[in-house]
């Protein structure tokens, strides 16, 4: 099975006290959502990409029009609000939804997130990282839940049916706890993008 992909690029990224938005604050001198499309276009269980952005993330719309890929600007409400708009604007049946914040994600793990929700038997699929995993890296954790007996923090990816999604409300979901590192790197501080461009580098040295 594949699915399309939906990029969430409207955020404007205000605690990175920059004035560029969100998405195309550069790592290693390469716009996050670069690395997200990277990814993206790697997977072999993604088969079209799709990219949300609100009239915060003009200059990113205008970036990735050179991936030639569909576009769609939301109202700008809230993340889930605007994933169940962009929804039913491309008429998405099920999809991958990612933040564009995530630079070390890979085609590998989107594989892997996408085979879960193949075997899940559910409508939707959140996927999380442990608490102790975002700690260790050194990143912020804004929400967490509980998960059996650990806390787990969402990693802005899932996948959804949208053919069965109702209101602004999922429908029953799988929550696939992922331990791996390149899912807890988001970036919205200084000191997360210092952490993300050392991890990149490191990766570098390690394939050279």
């Amino acid at each position: 099975m594949t699915v399309a992909a939906l990029v969430m690029a409207g955020g404007k990224g205000t605690r990175m006290n920059s004035h560029e938005e969100k998405p195309l604050i550069k790592i290693c001198d390469k716009p996050v959502i670069e690395y997200v499309f990277d990814a993206l276009k790697n997977a072999k269980k993604i088969d079209s990409i799709y990219v949300a952005v609100t009239e915060r993330t003009p200059k990113t719309a205008k970036h990735i029009e050179k991936f030639q890929t569909k576009i769609v600007t939301t109202p700008g409400k809230d993340y889930v609000s605007d994933m169940g708009y962009a929804t039913q604007m491309l008429k998405l049946g099920k999809f991958l939804a990612i933040a564009a914040d995530l630079p070390l994600i890979t085609g590998e793990i989107i594989d892997i997130i996408v085979e879960r929700y193949e075997n899940c038997g559910k409508p939707a699929l959140t996927v999380a990282v442990p608490i102790e995993t975002k700690i260790r890296m050194g990143m912020s954790v804004e929400y967490s839940f509980k998960m059996k007996r650990s806390d787990v923090v969402p990693t802005g990816i899932n996948v959804i049916d949208g053919n069965k999604r109702y209101g602004d409300e999922w429908l029953d979901q799988d929550i696939f706890v992922l331990d791996q590192p390149e899912l807890a790197i988001n970036v919205n501080t200084g000191q997360e993008l210092q952490i993300a461009e050392t991890l990149l580098i490191n990766n570098k040295q390690k394939i050279s």
